[in-house]
This record gives structure tokens, sequence and C-alpha cells, in this order.
């Protein structure tokens, strides 16, 4: 774990999962006070709100922390400039490859760039890029989602290119043991997000909280993907009302497109608007029933509500035992 540690400048080379509405200042900073790395997600926000987000989150740490920012945002050139005027050490950017230029305007503020690789070879073209360091995330997670489990990304993408780029491996971990297990193929740290959506310090609403904790593994399930003409990411949310809701916007926004009263790209930041309305209802209102409770596979594995430094702790023991059981039957 020392090489993500260095990469990161923590004593954990633990990753905050981005996730709207919850990665905030309270959780980002509580994350990386206790020593991993928290990390805000911008997901919709304008400049003005994130410029107001990192200011916060700097009043509650002085150690370091990232910003997620996604790459189809109309404003991701201002959003860059918000993370430069903070010298914001990491920017992580997701949701698709990364547009002429920002990889270029986010390394020359001299912050490390870090992105998500759902395949080989996009993991190689990133690399060649210039990219400082990847995510790999599989369909076991929570949120938007790729096609392919964790395991099989970890197993292609690990080997042949863990020496080149620190590599961080997310998706379905709620286990130490299985961080050991990662760090063992070449990883050099984890990134996990739903187990900390019961961390203490979340802002998350006491209903969205108590879901997380009643629900099992296939509680978590995928949207469904409607018409074949409008590509939509899915989305892995615990099973309710709005999953099905969703089918609705979905024909509401491709009726719009063959009618041509929208853009492919407005059509698909329609959907993006969606979810994240959707998502506050669940996280700050509470409705769990018609807000989306975005949560990934590993959500049957939190069974209490607990301070963000006992999560770590834990997590940290289970993978030096397993990492130990090892070294003693090797």
């Amino acid at each position: 774990m020392a090489r993500g540690t260095d990469f990161l400048g923590c004593d954990y080379a633990v990753l905050g999962g981005a996730m709207s509405w919850i990665s905030e200042r309270n959780l980002v900073s509580a994350l990386s006070n206790a020593g991993a790395f928290g990390v805000i997600a911008c997901g919709a926000m304008t400049p003005d709100l994130l410029d107001t987000e990192i200011a916060e989150t700097k009043q509650r740490t002085s150690k370091p922390f990232g910003v997620n920012l996604i790459t189809m945002h109309p404003a991701l050139s201002e959003l860059i400039d918000v993370c430069a005027k903070h010298e914001v050490t990491h920017v992580v950017l997701a949701g698709g490859l990364p547009p002429s230029g920002s990889i270029e305007r986010i390394k020359a503020n001299g912050a490390k760039l870090i992105c998500f690789a759902p395949a080989l070879a996009l993991a190689k073209k990133l690399v060649r890029s210039g990219v400082d360091a990847l995510v790999i995330e599989g369909m076991e997670a929570g949120g938007h989602i790729g096609p392919v489990s964790t395991s099989v990304l970890a197993q292609e993408i690990l080997p042949p290119l863990a020496a080149e780029v620190p590599i961080f491996v997310a998706g379905g971990i709620g286990h130490g043991g299985l961080i050991a297990g990662y760090l063992e193929m070449g990883a050099v740290g984890v990134q996990l997000g739903t187990r900390f959506v019961c961390a203490t310090e979340c802002i998350a609403h006491p209903n969205f909280k108590k879901a997380f904790i009643r629900a099992s593994a296939r509680d978590a399930i995928t949207s469904v993907q409607i018409d074949p003409r409008l590509p939509v990411i899915p989305v892995r949310a615990l099973k309710n009302r709005e999953m099905e809701s969703f089918a609705a916007k979905q024909r509401e926004v491709a009726q719009l497109l063959d009618e041509q009263k929208v853009e492919m790209m407005e059509a698909q930041l329609q959907i993006e608007h969606y979810w994240a309305g959707a998502l506050r209802r669940a996280v700050i209102e509470g409705d769990v029933e018609t807000g989306s409770v975005m949560a990934g596979q590993s959500v049957g594995m939190v069974k209490d509500e607990a301070p963000v430094a006992q999560i770590l702790a834990t997590l940290m023991d289970e993978a030096a035992h397993a990492l130990e059981r090892r070294s003693v039957h090797a």
C-alpha cells in the first residue's frame, strides 16, 4: 500500500468513492482526517458551488483530498479552474474519456489526475495520454456502472499495467480480506463508497442509512435500458418504486429525441439531472421510495452506523490479518 499512500499523501490508500450529495465537506474531511483520502463529488454542481464546497472542506481538514469531476459537465473547463484556484492536489475524471485538452490543463495546474478505466484498451490509452493513476471499477459498485465485474477487470488490467501507473480497485469491496487480495495482485489501494454511507459523519438522511443497513446484496439491482436509441449508463441502486419510474423517464426523453427537440448530448444530460434529483430526494429528504437509493452490492455487509475512523480500522485490521495468514501458509 506504500506506493498508494505516497501517491495520495495519506496514511491509508483508500479513496472515498465520489457519491453525489453524500461525498461533501463533512464525509470528505472525516475520511482525510482519519488517514484515508476523501473525494468531493462535484456531480452537477456549478463552479460557484464547487468553489464553496472546496473552501468549506479545507476549513475542516488540513489533509489532502480530491475532487471528482464528470467529463460531460457543460462547465468542465470552469470546474478545472476552480480546482486550480484552490490548489486541489488530485482531480478524478469520471464518466467517459477526458475531453480534448482537459488532461493537459489539470496536470499543468500541478494536480495529479486519476481516471476510471472500464476496459484494458481504454486503460492503455489513458496511460499513454499522461494520466497519473487509474481506478478500475466493476459492476458490483453503486451508482453508474459498467458491464464487467471487478474481479475480471482486476485480472485483465492489473498484470499488464500495475508496474506502469498506480491502480486502485473499486466495486463490491466491503471486507479488508478482499483489499489484501487486490494489493497482492498489484493494486496500490482501493476505492470504497457504499461502506462509508453509514458513517456517523455522513450527512445522508437516517432513512437512507436505515435502507442500507436493512438491505442485502441482492437488493442492489441495476436499471434497465428501455430504448436502444438512447444510450443510458446503467445505475445500481436498491430496488424501489424509483427504479420503475426511471423507465418512464427514458421513454419521455426518447420521444424528445424522436421529435428532434433535443440533441443526444442534451438527452443524456437530462437523464443525469434526473438521477441527481432522484438521489437528492433519497439522500437529503429521506424519501427512499420515490428517490434513488444508489448502493453497491457490498451494501449487505453494512450492518450499523459507525465513525469513519472505526470503519477504516476494521478494514485495515481485516486486510492485515489476511496478509498474515497468507505469509504463515506460504
